[in-house]
């Protein structure tokens, strides 16, 4: 017998790529709430289809959140209803946010049901350091832009997750080779899918190996946080430090160094004032 939802908010993360990675709390949820706000109607249709329900749908989107928020704030008091985004939690990368912070300004109850997310997983996939990182989502697609908001990022030590499609893959892979140094990565895509992959090495060899072949489905791109990167060595590194002595001062040519091969800038300044004695 179906089990009967109170009123209010219930953001539910659905899968990435197989469907059978909806928990069966998630489809719980989604059988029993009065109506499921999504991003495309076609994608949850097929997610409903595969746990054999059919449920009312209204779209939440970029393009229409503002106008259709408020007539879903007001059907939260009264009926229960379901956020979900076309692939993952919702609010990562996808519009909902507003959703949750209005219907919390208005008293409406809120509850969690958590599940896929491509960025975890794909740090998950990666090899890299989970202690602390940082989700950036989708650069912009301008490379001006791009490039300035790499920048911002570049002394975070933490690693970085990215969010980027098949087309602007490459590109985006040697803005970050320019701004953060050849530091270690991976690329993650299709992950959960047949074909998934995680190829990983310099930002560098990724983007060369991406230049001539932009690959399909969800890709996420993880970054190392500032340190050794896979493709430099202490030979490599005293060698660059060697040749920006001879033009630049100690704080300076460390610097150059540091951004370009993607190491730690006082470990570089260190050796740079042992070379120079």
């Amino acid at each position: 017998m179906d089990s009967i939802l109170k009123p209010g908010l219930y953001i539910v993360a659905t899968p990435i790529g197989n469907l059978r990675d909806l928990s069966p709390r998630a489809a719980e949820i989604l059988t029993n709430a009065d109506v499921i706000a999504v991003e495309d109607s076609r994608v949850t249709a097929k997610l409903l289809r595969h746990i054999g329900i059919r449920k009312p749908m209204v779209p939440y989107h970029d393009h229409v959140a503002d106008g259709v928020r408020p007539a879903l704030i007001a059907r939260m008091g009264m009926e229960s209803v379901a956020l979900v985004s076309d692939a993952g939690t919702p609010l990562i990368s996808d519009p909902g946010y507003k959703l949750v912070r209005d219907a919390r300004a208005a008293g409406i109850a809120i509850v969690t049901i958590p599940g896929p997310c491509a960025a975890v997983a794909a740090l998950t996939l990666a090899g890299l350091p989970t202690d602390r990182f940082l989700f950036v989502g989708f650069l912009p697609s301008k490379a001006k832009a791009r490039g300035e908001a790499i920048e911002e990022i570049t002394a975070i030590r933490a690693t970085l997750i990215f969010y980027e499609s098949g087309p602007r893959l490459a590109a985006t892979l040697s803005t970050l080779a320019e701004k953060l140094g050849d530091r270690e990565a991976g690329v993650a895509r299709e992950i959960s899918k047949m074909f998934e992959e995680c190829v990983t090495g310099s930002l560098t060899q990724l983007a060369a190996r991406y230049a001539d072949a932009s690959p399909k489905g969800e890709i996420v791109i993880v970054v190392a946080p500032p340190g050794i990167p896979a493709a430099a060595s202490a030979e490599d590194a005293d060698a660059a430090l060697a040749e920006a002595l001879t033009r630049l001062s100690t704080g300076r040519a460390a610097s150059e160094v540091a951004q370009r091969l993607g190491l730690d800038r006082r470990a570089l300044y260190a050796r740079a004032l042992a070379m120079k004695e």
